[in-house]
């Protein structure tokens, strides 16, 4: 039994720090802004009071869920998505130094639409 234990042991303590560096793609429609957690489903995002969509996913800089009361009271720099209809926020990316430093990306839906995305190489070029 031990035998059949170990190498699978093995082949995910290996793949654990090989996750973290891995190329997260956000999707044309992701914005950059700054965050403050509250309590859920209430932020703020860039100075304006902002709420979670029901169902709105957080990913860690791990790419993995997080949940919004974990963070409450913690101010960081995101990628986000605002839902079409309700204007709620619905998918929000804690961003890594690298991803940080992914210069320049929208802060406004008028940016991004004056702006080319490739999405393969994750960078916008301003037109």
């Amino acid at each position: 039994m031990f035998r059949c234990v170990l190498p699978v042991a093995v082949a995910i303590a290996a793949a654990l720090p090989a996750a973290a560096q891995v190329k997260r793609e956000f999707p044309p429609t992701a914005l950059r802004g700054e965050i403050v957690f509250a309590s859920p489903p209430d932020v703020t995002l860039n100075g304006a009071p902002a709420r979670l969509a029901p169902g709105a996913r957080i990913r860690g800089e791990n790419n993995l869920l997080v949940t919004p009361g974990s963070l409450a009271g913690h101010k960081r720099v995101v990628h986000y998505t605002v839902e079409a209809t309700t204007g709620l926020l619905m998918d929000v990316w804690l961003l890594r130094a690298d991803e940080l430093a992914n210069e320049p990306w929208p802060t406004s839906m008028q940016q991004a639409q004056a702006w080319s995305f490739d999405r393969a190489a994750q960078k916008w070029t301003k037109r």
